[in-house]
């Protein structure tokens, strides 16, 4: 296959159906459960992310916002960082990102190999601080700074409305009842959950978020204790559960060990949240997102 850009593999990702964990439920053991997760990890930046920024630096190109003189300046966790730090590699666009001091080495590391310059936030004030932070540079330096504002951009969901949700519906043969998502900016339970109700307007429609405030869950959102994000609409939402950080973690693991799966932890609790969902109901097609690659967040 040739492709002209490494930018053309982003979507189009695999759906895979989750065969032994949960397998002790009756339902599932039966097949009349069943349960699949996106793998996001197959994007070439690694994660899910990549699907909402490359939409956002190509509208604000679009739009004449963005231009080469400028540099695309935002605030992430770590996934959107490294989506950025890619997409500007392989456009030839200037990338400063502005992230908590406490994020995984793994993930600076990429950010910086691709080039781009990160701007350290207060490790105690995790996401929000970043987000405070970023906005503050912006403020000071206008004609510098092109910002997507990833929180507060409608062209995030908007991606997942015209990738993710097309996908899984494709994917599933129109049968999937259940999505589940977890929130970070809320772009992807958003955007998906939109495209996939406007297909059945009965698939319901279920985000994933921390337990507490102190969760270890990176790049998930306790909206409670958190700047809520501009294009997070919680009255869209059929369902919300609450996720603690060690049955996430847990999950992980078995996920490695039973699938032959390594991911994230959010994608652990994403997980987790689908085993949970398929307790309570008696036949259905359940639909998670294992957001990015467990390798991320290895420590040596």
């Amino acid at each position: 296959m040739l492709i002209h850009s490494i930018l053309e593999k982003i979507g189009n990702t695999p759906l895979v159906r989750i065969r032994e964990v949960g397998k002790e439920l009756p339902q599932i053991q039966s097949g009349k459960v069943k349960i699949y997760a996106k793998l996001e990890y197959f994007n070439p930046g690694g994660s899910i992310k990549d699907r909402p920024a490359l939409r956002m630096i190509q509208e604000g190109l679009k739009s004449g916002k963005l231009t080469k003189e400028k540099t695309v300046l935002d605030s992430t966790s770590g996934n959107t960082g490294v989506a950025y730090a890619m997409i500007g590699a392989a456009m030839g666009i200037k990338i400063d990102l502005v992230m908590p001091e406490n994020v995984s080495p793994q993930r600076k590391l990429i950010v910086t190999t691709f080039g781009s310059n990160i701007i350290y936030s207060s490790p105690m004030e995790g996401s929000d601080g970043a987000i405070l932070l970023a906005r503050k540079l912006l403020k000071e330096n206008p004609d510098r700074y092109f910002m997507p504002d990833q929180y507060n951009n409608e062209f995030n969901p908007r991606a997942h409305y015209d990738s993710t949700g097309v996908e899984i519906w494709e994917q599933t043969d129109h049968q999937v009842t259940h999505f589940i998502a977890g929130i970070g900016t809320g772009g992807t339970v958003m955007g998906t959950g939109r495209r996939l109700k406007d297909y059945n307007k009965n698939i319901q429609v279920i985000a994933v978020e921390p337990d507490n405030a102190m969760h270890g869950l990176e790049g998930m959102k306790h909206m409670a204790s958190s700047i809520v994000p501009g294009i997070y609409k919680e009255n869209e939402l059929d369902q919300k559960i609450s996720m603690e950080t060690e049955p996430a973690y847990d999950m992980s693991e078995r996920l490695a060990h039973e699938e032959g799966l390594i991911v994230g932890h959010s994608s652990g609790g994403n997980m987790a949240a689908a085993l949970r969902v398929a307790e309570k109901i008696q036949e259905g097609t359940i639909v998670t997102i294992f957001c990015d690659h467990g390798e991320r967040y290895f420590e040596v």
